[in-house]
């Protein structure tokens, strides 16, 4: 199975791909990447794209949180979603912006097609995979924005990512701490918000 990565002006294969993130030098960024899905086979969604994930060069899957069922935020008119935090290691050659290449380049593959009408731009999607945090950067490029604009309002980011990232820093502080402030409810592994 082949993926051409945005960015990154090479193809690689998974085999391949697997082999060299076996023998990758010393990483030296931590990334934080939210998968998110609502489709009726949301758990393989996000299987698929962690898989995807593990395949992209120069990097390494380090954590998966667990999934949470989390009500839908802004377009309440759909399902609930599956949402899960990956703590991706990589190596300096990445860029905010070339991950977020990449993380699009995935997405497509997997099947999303982005809707032009603003009115569903938090509507239903089979995967989604969002970039929160690429180490201490913050880049204020309208394509690739870290820490992630609206990751601090929301529960079903900050509790997966607390999960697998509980020590990383936003805006000064952790998730938790984020999380004191906000206004929802945490039933096992559904989220209300």
């Amino acid at each position: 199975m082949l993926a051409a990565l945005g960015g990154m002006g090479k193809i690689f294969d998974r085999k391949r791909a697997n082999v060299y993130n076996r023998g990758m030098t010393a990483p030296t960024i931590t990334a934080f990447v939210c998968l998110g899905s609502n489709t009726p086979d949301a758990a393989r969604m996000l299987a698929l794209a962690a898989e995807r994930l593990r395949s992209l060069p120069h990097a390494r899957v380090e954590a998966l949180s667990g999934v949470y069922l989390t009500e839908p935020q802004d377009y309440a008119d759909q399902p609930w979603f599956h949402n899960q935090v990956v703590r991706l290691a990589l190596e300096s050659l990445w860029t905010p912006q070339g991950l977020v290449r990449a993380l699009l380049t995935e997405e497509q593959l997997l099947g999303r097609q982005r809707s032009a009408d603003p009115a569903l731009r938090f509507g239903p999607r089979c995967i989604d995979m969002d970039l929160l945090l690429f180490g201490d950067a913050v880049c204020t490029a309208p394509e690739s924005i870290v820490p992630h604009p609206r990751m601090c309002r929301r529960a079903f980011v900050l509790i997966p990512l607390r999960d697998v990232g509980a020590e990383c820093r936003i805006h000064g502080r952790t998730p938790a701490e984020w999380l004191a402030g906000l206004d929802y409810r945490q039933e096992g592994r559904r989220i209300f918000q």
